[in-house]
């Protein structure tokens, strides 16, 4: 069959095989080996920030609970398996039964993280936990990149509104990941309906450029959206001549037209020449947004600018040009048998270069100074400080294989302001540097 003839749903039915090869491979030896039950513990974490970047933004943890919850082996996947030989019938059998049972803890969604960040910790047998490897960093890696995109754009806006409009510049999928990551990260709306109908994120949208080209005139397309949208519509005012759009659509429209919409040209200048014109004629009220291949960098610039609202595509849905968080899962620790009561031993990888981990299982802490401002992430295996015992991280997600930590995406949303504004101001500067602050290892 074809993949275009699969008729596959938006929301796959199971996300089993949203995994790599390998992730099977090792269950199966490790059945064989008698070692698949040993209690283990995994880490995901990022040994470095992408360059330039002063935090970043812990995103996508809701869709991973989505995920593993999902994660089921029905007949036509253990058929797939079967077919091209890639597990035997023993380990076959034991996928047929999957379901998580173990515990998993980590960053809250919208909280900031560094390197070292232990950001998700999962724990519970070697196999049960290996086979989400793949599926976990997809989601954080893509999602938690969007996230910091939105959220040095939303810095740059100083407050004033963001659309997120990037679907038509991904694939459809993650087009609706990257709405969601976006309105985590400080977008106030999205264009994408997937994105709304899905998650409850306010949608907006009124018109192209192709809507003014069919008509006769400029003049006749204006007073078609008018006349259908009402006068609070958003006119996009570039198609021909800026000034002369910009006099139609309020002589249509009068002052109480909602917006006007720049996608072309010198945005600083043309946009301090339509809010002039605006106001002289009347229209005082009326909401400048722009478009147009805006990044953070762009936004920035125009901080001085008569703008009201921004639209950004391309450039938030590829992460500004940091697409991933280059996030591992790494194991750090593992029971010496399958019993039980077997204590935990840490373990790690060692190799040359910046490769190495930290073995052990972690907590993660933040400690602010007297002012309640972040001066340092703090990393241990050991008891935590009495002085961070309050100040730990880490939450409770999954308890024995059932979600105990869903949430509405509205306060991943507030989480991620709080964040910011305990870090140091730097935090919001663009310009390249290190993480806002240090990570430590006690």
């Amino acid at each position: 069959m074809n993949a275009p003839d699969l008729g596959l749903p938006v929301d796959v039915p199971s996300t089993a095989l949203f995994t790599d090869q390998y992730e099977f491979t090792m269950l199966q030896a490790a059945l064989k080996a008698g070692t698949a039950d040993r209690r283990s513990v995994f880490e995901v974490f990022t040994r470095r920030l992408p360059e330039g970047r002063r935090y970043g933004v812990v995103c996508g943890t809701g869709r991973v609970l989505d995920a593993v919850e999902n994660f089921r082996f029905d007949a036509d996947v253990l058929g797939f398996l079967r077919d091209r030989k890639i597990v035997d019938e023993p380990t076959l059998q034991w996928l047929a039964s999957y379901r998580f049972s173990g515990d998993i803890w980590g960053y809250p969604e919208g909280e900031v993280y560094f390197p070292g960040s232990p950001i998700l910790r999962v724990e519970g047998s070697f196999a049960e936990c290996v086979l989400l490897e793949t599926v976990i960093l997809s989601i954080l890696n893509h999602d938690s990149a969007i996230a910091a995109a939105a959220s040095r754009m939303s810095a740059a806006a100083g407050g004033r509104p963001l659309i997120e409009m990037g679907a038509r510049r991904t694939h459809e999928l993650s087009a609706v990941a990257s709405a969601r990551a976006a309105y985590v990260g400080g977008f106030s709306t999205t264009s994408d309906l997937a994105a709304g109908f899905r998650y409850g994120i306010p949608t907006v949208g009124t018109s192209a450029h192709a809507f003014t080209l069919l008509h006769d005139s400029e003049r006749d397309a204006f007073r078609a959206q008018v006349d259908s949208l009402g006068r609070g519509t958003t006119l996009l005012v570039d198609t021909y001549d800026v000034a002369e759009a910009v006099r139609t659509a309020v002589e249509i429209a009068g002052p109480e037209l909602g917006a006007v919409r720049i996608d072309s040209g010198d945005l600083l200048l043309v946009a301090h020449r339509v809010r002039q014109q605006l106001d002289e004629l009347g229209a005082t009220d009326t909401k400048i947004v722009v478009t147009s291949d805006l990044d953070e960098y762009a936004i920035a610039s125009l901080a001085a600018a008569p703008v009201d609202a921004y639209g950004v595509g391309t450039q938030l849905v590829t992460g500004s040009g940091h697409p991933t968080c280059s996030m591992v899962y790494k194991l750090v620790a593992r029971a010496q048998s399958a019993d039980p009561k077997a204590p935990l031993q840490p373990v790690a990888k060692k190799s040359l270069g910046a490769k190495s981990s930290i073995g052990g299982r972690k907590w993660a802490a933040r400690r602010s100074d007297a002012y309640g401002i972040a001066e340092a992430e703090v990393i241990g295996t050991g008891a935590v400080p009495t002085g961070l015992a309050d100040r730990q991280l880490l939450v409770e997600l999954v308890k024995g294989g059932t979600v105990v930590a869903r949430e509405p995406l509205d306060t991943a949303r507030e989480r991620h302001i709080e964040a910011l504004a305990a870090l140091p101001m730097s935090a919001g500067q663009l310009s390249r540097g290190e993480p806002v602050i240090p990570t430590e290892y006690v």
